[in-house]
């Protein structure tokens, strides 16, 4: 295939929007170098905005070459129900009422281990919320992780060396950990329907591999910083002054799992999230502070990752589809790091009469990259936005979250493959 003009500028962009995505922490530097400009420096050191900003200039650079009818009927084109429901998810699973029950159920699970200090709490919070994902999917157990983490972890002044593994394996964990259920993991929601793969074959072919893999890498994590997680107390509860009524907890719920169940008709969970907007504001003494702005953030950064990844089809799917089954599985692992795994699935689906092995090796490669960067799974930006303020200068570097993501992607790698 010969690209078009935008094609290539869109690959282009691609490149330097991933450029953009290691060098966060060199805008933050000029925001307090150069203070004149500090406002724009700052928007530029925000990670989640990376992505929507150069799909703005694609966007402005197809006006340019191919005027407004077809830059307006590609992004009309587009589908940002993704961006909508993580936005949406985020925001109901970060409130109060459902986050107390989630660390509360996390406290009981860590207490039943016997194991000193936070070992418990820490080993739970990677490798149940995880799993956990299969059923709320998995943005809203990257949210619901991240918060316990803030909470009973990473606001507690812990090292740097624990704050990223603790992002590596999380994010590992998250990507394998939602495979348990055809619904939850957006790369296998995507091939999902059109492959036939129901609950029963995600559980048999996929789901106890995954299992197996997050306790390991939870498991590992733990042991690792051991004497550092076993002089660090057990919070012993959440110290609020108002708890949450029984019956305001169980209408949040109903309000998560409503926008779970319509996560593919945003008409329908939109106007359910509004509603649930209302219900937030009614009773503000059982809310904390709504995360709109980190929400929004979040789904900016993916719908920016659908305009400019909807333009790279015309150089990925000739990559994927020149491998062998075996070669998809570690192609797919590494080419997720660079670009959405979900969008790496969608292209495989495109293709009719593909055999079943390379089916597996594509979305088994998928989901094990998910955890390498940022841009990998669609919950990881969801994830950085409520973790990075712990870091130095409010920032991740991408080169920590790699390599400490590496060894949980490793184990990954060796459960999907040799089970």
């Amino acid at each position: 295939m010969t690209p078009t003009t935008i094609e290539l500028i869109s690959a282009a962009l691609f490149v330097v929007a991933i450029l953009h995505t290691f060098s966060t922490k060199f805008f933050e530097h000029l925001a307090h170098t150069r203070p004149t400009h500090a406002g724009i420096w700052h928007l530029l050191g925000e990670v989640e905005v990376v992505f929507g900003f150069w799909a703005m200039v694609l966007v402005v650079m197809m006006f340019a070459t191919d005027g407004a009818a077809v830059a307006t009927k590609y992004v009309d084109s587009r589908n940002f129900t993704e961006p909508m429901f993580v936005f949406a998810i985020m925001v109901i699973a970060a409130t109060r009422p459902i986050l107390q029950t989630a660390m509360t159920s996390v406290r009981w699970v860590a207490r039943a281990i016997p194991l000193p200090g936070s070992m418990g709490f820490y080993f739970t919070v990677l490798a149940w919320v995880p799993l956990l994902g299969s059923f709320i999917t998995e943005p809203a157990a990257m949210t619901l992780a991240a918060l316990i983490l803030v909470d009973g972890l990473f606001s507690r002044g812990i090292s740097t060396r624990l704050k990223y593994a603790t992002l590596g394996v999380l994010f590992v964990n998250i990507s394998i950990g939602g495979t348990l259920t055809p619904f939850a993991a957006p790369p296998v929601l995507m091939v999902a329907g059109k492959w036939n793969w129901d609950i029963v074959f995600m559980m048999s072919t996929f789901g106890w591999k995954a299992a197996i893999a997050v306790t390991v890498n939870a498991l590992g994590a733990m042991l690792l910083f051991r004497k550092e997680l076993a002089g660090l107390p057990l919070i012993a509860s959440d110290n609020r002054a108002d708890p949450v009524p029984r019956v305001l907890v169980i209408v949040h719920m109903a309000f998560l799992v409503g926008v779970v169940v319509f996560a593919h008709h945003p008409a329908i969970f939109m106007g359910m999230f509004l509603f649930f907007f209302g219900i937030a504001h009614a009773y503000p003494r059982y809310q904390d502070r709504l995360i709109l702005r980190e929400g929004l953030l979040v789904a900016f950064f993916l719908a920016g990752l659908v305009v400019l990844g909807g333009q790279q089809q015309w150089w990925l799917q000739p990559v994927l589809m020149s491998m062998s089954s075996d070669q998809v599985f570690f192609g797919a692992a590494i080419l997720t790091a660079f670009t959405d795994n979900a969008a790496l699935t969608y292209l495989g689906s495109l293709v009719e009469g593909l055999p079943d092995d390379f089916k597996y090796a594509l979305v088994a490669g998928a989901v094990t990259g998910g955890g390498l960067t940022i841009i990998a799974n669609a919950p990881n930006p969801a994830g950085i936005s409520i973790l990075r303020r712990h870091f130095e200068d409010e920032t991740v570097s991408p080169i920590g979250l790699l390599l400490a993501a590496l060894p949980p992607t490793l184990i990954a790698a060796l459960a999907f493959r040799f089970l």
